[in-house]
């Protein structure tokens, strides 16, 4: 048990203990009968074992074979049905485990498995002595939900204890969702047991098929359950990200503390180790420590950057960084304390701290720990308005205060690690080598004469307007990209991120016409465009390289002040007038590369500054993630959302597109036909040709499909020889020629693959909203006259007729119920 705490420790040694005690205090009952049926339980619980599924969130899984442990309770003897358990957990624990099973574990899981049986058993006979079984569904349901607590809440005991997390929080957050397997495994228990009375034993061998589809079940519902938390955890790290980069940003204002952030999340993480936190907040202190100061953007950078005393004035100005800090922390949601501990990183033990004064405990644990050791790396760093002292002298001022400005259980802690800390600074690499060598030295540098870098004069000829002007100028600035970099996260769809991204950008840049474009293999594809020439710069197809954003892309540099001209397949064209007259490029480049680049272009000549640059780059690294996050969501939607084998929308989608159109016809009172056909004489095809040329056949029937439809259309693959197609605005003529075209493809298709001429279709159509005004009515109104079809098709063939593909020109047509029609 190497590594772990006192409390685990002792945790583990008490189940073993009582696990031991039950087993010497269980009175054997060995009889002949009994034996064969335990060691028939007993493999079947061994054998099932295999049958399990991941935990989210935690190293463990579960299976299927409590089961027979709960047959077992309702069979055998105490002892027997405890042996049955441990065969079931050590093979769940060993079977098809990546990782070595260290002793402890075994012990562990092996005892809490002896207790919940016995405990189980104990429950179980003790309610049917006093029911005397006139209620054993009911027994059964009482006794698995005691076994899937004393199971569930033990392991969340050891979890607690080791993580530091309340054992209730990780339970429900890893195994609340196991009740209804729980609750499915006594009725299956149940069934055993009732077939054990009826029938014999031996035919719960049977029971495991269903055993199997509990499995599968759970499995499925897991990994579902494991891509949505996924999904959610890229969601939130890119809103970390996002947040992270402007934190940066603030800090590289000074190029002599631009590692203060890391170093401080380095100190926190180990002193909150130390000090036990538990999981949530040592990952809110971590990602404080690096948000902390990010309500800085609302203070004045000539206030920050001040190099004497700050003036009453100036530090209530400085002040309100908390405030702001964590009114910007609370638009990302963080799934854990991040907030509190922002605000409250300048409160002081003694109560003299702001923004509110919290004195003592009162204060979150997270921010005392971040406020001293903020204090001392602020001190031992070097920054514009003073010199660094000695990593001893800061420590020495930091242990002065315990008891006054900081907690005095943290300076302890502090104290007593900081010269650990910083050797793990050093051997990590810290980025501030150089910074740490000067600032953590012996001994304090001589006092350094400043010069004054404004010279008088000029200050005072600094009007009080223009000065406010300038500060509400720098709060606009930090506002808008605060909004910009909010939002950008908020839509997974292309389109919406594109154009909330264009929409920001036009109070921060002096703009005429926006393109984003998309790299697509080796070409630059136009993703959104607004503005002048807009249907021109949507028509750009620009190969990687060439013209002023292929460039910028390639090179992954960007261009100020660029010649539009030079957009290749565009201005070159002598046709082709424009009045822009220069451009501002930067590469848009995500994880895994350059995704596209970001061009604005104006009437004006050389109409960008580097601070426009600055504005733009500081952006573009958010906005090129959060077009590569998109472009996977909509990858991922469209193979979800298409068939695999012809490429066309699966019936999921079908029912999505249909439903979306018949709100486009309801809005503009157009109407809308729907075609279900299906193909006479596939099964031939596939009985006498195989099934790849069967495949094929769909392939080709497919692109005839899609070369008949309109854009608006929609064809789908309902599945097997079944398709349907979406034909907004048509008419009943019009659908009758629309018919014929598929049906023609369909036969030439058929044609094509077997070299004969019996294949054929049965269609039928039904529209809006003569047949129907939802999806479910008009695909089940035109699937049965499609059926009505193939039966006058089979009937022929039942009565000897040859069928004959038809002319296209000349098929069956009737008329249907309402407008619906049949064709075959």
């Amino acid at each position: 048990m190497k590594g772990l705490g006192p409390a685990a420790k002792l945790y583990i040694l008490a189940f073993w203990s009582l696990g031991v005690y039950i087993c010497l205090q269980a009175p054997p009952h060995w009889d002949e009968k009994q034996f064969w049926q335990f060691l028939f339980y007993f493999v079947l619980a061994v054998a099932t074992s295999k049958y399990k599924v991941q935990l989210p969130g935690i190293l463990g899984n579960i299976s299927v074979n409590f089961v027979f442990i709960l047959v077992s309770v309702t069979e055998l003897s105490l002892l027997q049905t405890v042996t049955i358990g441990w065969g079931g957990t050590a093979a769940q624990t060993l079977f098809g485990n990546r990782t070595r099973v260290k002793p402890a574990q075994m012990a562990f899981n092996l005892s809490q498995s002896t207790v919940a049986s016995a405990a189980t058993w104990t429950v179980y006979h003790a309610l049917l002595s006093l029911t005397a079984g006139a209620a054993l569904p009911i027994v059964m349901i009482v006794v698995a939900g005691i076994y899937y607590l004393l199971n569930t809440f033990s392991i969340a005991g050891i979890i607690a204890l080791t993580t530091k997390d309340p054992v209730f929080k990780v339970w429900k957050q890893s195994f609340v969702w196991m009740a209804p397997h729980y609750l499915i495994g006594a009725g299956v228990a149940t069934f055993i047991h009732l077939c054990h009375r009826k029938i014999g034993w031996e035919y719960s061998i049977l029971v495991i098929p269903i055993l199997y589809v509990v499995y599968s079940s759970y499995r499925l519902y897991l990994n579902r359950l494991s891509d949505e938390k996924t999904h959610v955890a890229e969601v939130a790290e890119l809103h970390l990200r996002t947040i992270e980069a402007l934190a940066l940003a603030i800090e590289a204002k000074d190029n002599t503390t631009h590692a203060h952030l890391r170093r401080v999340q380095t100190y926190v993480t180990e002193i909150a180790r130390e000090l036990e936190l538990g999981k949530d907040d040592t990952k809110a202190l971590e990602a404080a420590a690096l948000l902390h100061d990010i309500g800085k953007l609302a203070v004045p950078e000539y206030i920050l950057a001040k190099p004497g005393r700050l003036t009453a004035e100036e530090f209530e100005k400085i002040k309100v960084h908390p405030i702001v800090g964590s009114e910007i922390l609370e638009c990302v949601n963080f799934p854990y304390p991040v907030v509190p501990i922002v605000r409250a990183h300048h409160e002081k033990w003694d109560g003299s701290g702001y923004p509110d004064g919290l004195k003592g405990e009162q204060i979150p644990l997270g921010a005392r720990i971040l406020s001293a050791v903020d204090c001392l790396d602020s001190m031992a760093s070097e920054r514009q308005y003073r010199p660094a002292i000695p990593l001893g002298q800061a420590m020495e001022y930091v242990v002065s205060q315990a008891g006054k400005s900081f907690d005095p259980q943290v300076v302890e802690v502090l104290q007593r690690r900081y010269l650990d800390i910083e050797h793990i600074l050093r051997v990590a690499g810290s980025s501030s080598g150089k910074l740490s060598a000067r600032a953590r030295t012996a001994a304090a540098a001589a006092p350094v004469t400043r010069p004054v870098s404004v010279e008088p004069a000029r200050k005072e000829q600094e009007s009080e307007i223009g000065f406010i002007a300038a500060i509400a100028q720098a709060r606009q600035e930090f506002q808008l990209l605060h909004e910009a970099t909010r939002d950008l996260g908020n839509s997974l769809s292309v389109e919406e991120t594109l154009s909330m991204l264009a929409k920001r950008l036009k109070p921060l840049l002096p703009y005429d016409s926006i393109a984003i474009y998309q790299l697509n293999q080796n070409e630059m594809l136009p993703q959104y465009v607004s503005g002048d020439d807009q249907n021109l710069f949507t028509k750009l197809r620009i190969p990687l390289g060439q013209g002023l954003s292929g460039w910028v892309a390639e090179n992954k540099r960007p261009i100020v002040n660029g010649n539009p001209a030079v957009e290749a397949g565009y201005l070159h064209d002598p046709s082709v007038f424009t009045n822009l007259r220069s451009a501002l490029s930067v590469p848009l480049e995500a994880m895994s590369g350059v995704v596209g680049a970001l061009t604005i272009y104006s009437r004006t000549a050389n109409a960008f500054s580097r601070d426009h640059l600055r504005l733009l780059l500081a952006i573009s690294s958010k906005a090129a993630l959060t077009i590569e996050n998109a472009l996977k969501y909509n990858q991922a939607n469209t193979k979800a959302g298409t068939d695999q084998l012809t490429g066309l929308l699966n019936t999921q989608s079908l029912f999505v597109q249909l439903d979306r159109q018949l709100e486009n016809c309801k809005l503009t009172e157009t109407p809308l036909a729907v075609m279900v056909l299906d193909m006479d004489g596939f099964k031939q095809v596939n009985d006498r040709f195989g099934h790849l040329v069967g495949n094929e056949l769909l392939i080709l029937t497919a692109e005839g499909l899609r070369t008949h439809c309109r854009q608006s259309d929609s064809a789908a693959r309902m599945g097997g020889d079944e398709f349907a197609v979406i034909l907004p605005g048509l008419t009943q003529e019009a659908a009758r020629e629309k018919a014929l075209a598929f049906r023609k493809s369909i036969i030439d298709a058929g044609r094509q693959v077997t070299g004969e001429d019996f294949v054929s279709a049965s269609i039928g159509v039904a529209f809006y909203p003569s047949d129907g005004s939802d999806a479910e009515q008009l695909l089940a109104e035109a699937d049965r006259q499609m059926y009505v079809a193939k039966k006058a098709h089979h009937e022929q063939k039942r009565q000897g007729q040859r069928v004959e593909p038809r002319p296209p020109q000349a098929p069956e047509i009737e008329e249907g119920k309402g407008s619906a029609l049949i064709i075959h």
